[in-house]
C-alpha cells in the first residue's frame, strides 16, 4: 500500500503518525508498557495500611516477615492476622459505645464485629460468634507490585542492607489502599544502584546522582537478570 503513494504522501504519513504518538505520550495517562504506576486494586477485605502501619505503627516486617530472609515478603496467613483480630473486633468508637449501652441497660456487653473482620474471621472458619462454621480458606488478596518473569528482585538483599521499605513502596504508612507508588521500570532500579555504594561501610560524597563505576552498587545484567 505505501508503495503506491507519492513520496509527499509518505511523508505526510510518517508526520502525522508521529504527531499521533507523540500525543499520546504526552497526556496524563500515558505509561510505558508493563508499567503500572498508581494500580491500586480492590482488595477482597478493605485492609488499611494507614491504620496499621500508620496510625498504630505496625513495622512492615510484622506481617511481610519474608522479606528478611527470602526474595518474596509474602502475603500473612489469616492466622497471623487473628493474632491480634481475635480480640480486637470492631473499631473502638464501635467498642466503647457498645459498653456504654450495656452498661446502661445493665447487661454483659456484646462483642462488636465489623464487617471486615467478619470477612477474616470467615476465612478462618469462624462464624461471628466465633464458633466453628466451615472450612478455612485463604483470602484472594489482588497482587499490586507483579515485576516480570525476567527479572529476579531479592526482598532480602534490600532488607538486610538496610533499605527502607518506603523506598520502593512509598508512604505506604498513608495509604488507605494500597498502590503502586514507583514505576519500577529498569531505569528506576539503576538510577538507585548507581548512587548506592557498593560497600555500605563506605561514606561516599555522593549523596545524590551517580558514583564513579566500581563503587556503586552494581548494574551488571547478572545482578537482576539470571
Amino acid at each position: 500500500m505505501l508503495k503506491s503513494l507519492s513520496v509527499n504522501a509518505r511523508i505526510f504519513l510518517v508526520v502525522a503518525v508521529g504527531f499521533g504518538v507523540f500525543a499520546i505520550a504526552a497526556s496524563a495517562d500515558f505509561q510505558a508498557p508493563n508499567v503500572h504506576q498508581g494500580y491500586a486494586p480492590e482488595q477482597p477485605i478493605a485492609y488499611s495500611h494507614r491504620t496499621h502501619a500508620g496510625e498504630l505503627g505496625i513495622d512492615c516486617l510484622y506481617c511481610h516477615y519474608g522479606a528478611r530472609t527470602s526474595p518474596v515478603a509474602g502475603i500473612p496467613a489469616t492466622g497471623l492476622c487473628m493474632n491480634c483480630h481475635a480480640t480486637v473486633t470492631a473499631g473502638l468508637d464501635a467498642v466503647v459505645a457498645e459498653r456504654e449501652q450495656a452498661e446502661a441497660e445493665s447487661r454483659p456487653a456484646a462483642t462488636i464485629l465489623s464487617p471486615e473482620i467478619a470477612k477474616l474471621w470467615a476465612a478462618q472458619g469462624l462464624d461471628v460468634n466465633g464458633q466453628p462454621a466451615g472450612e478455612p480458606h485463604p483470602i484472594p488478596w489482588v497482587r499490586v507490585h507483579n515485576l516480570p518473569d525476567f527479572v529476579a528482585f531479592d526482598h532480602s538483599v534490600h532488607v538486610n542492607r538496610g533499605l527502607a521499605c518506603a523506598t520502593c513502596h512509598g508512604p505506604v504508612q498513608t495509604m488507605e489502599r494500597v498502590r503502586q507508588e514507583s514505576d519500577l521500570s529498569m531505569g528506576w532500579c539503576l538510577d538507585c544502584h548507581r548512587g548506592k555504594a557498593a560497600d555500605p561501610t563506605l561514606v561516599l560524597n555522593a549523596e545524590h546522582g551517580r558514583l564513579p563505576a566500581g563503587e556503586h552498587v552494581s548494574t551488571d545484567c547478572s545482578a537482576c537478570h539470571y
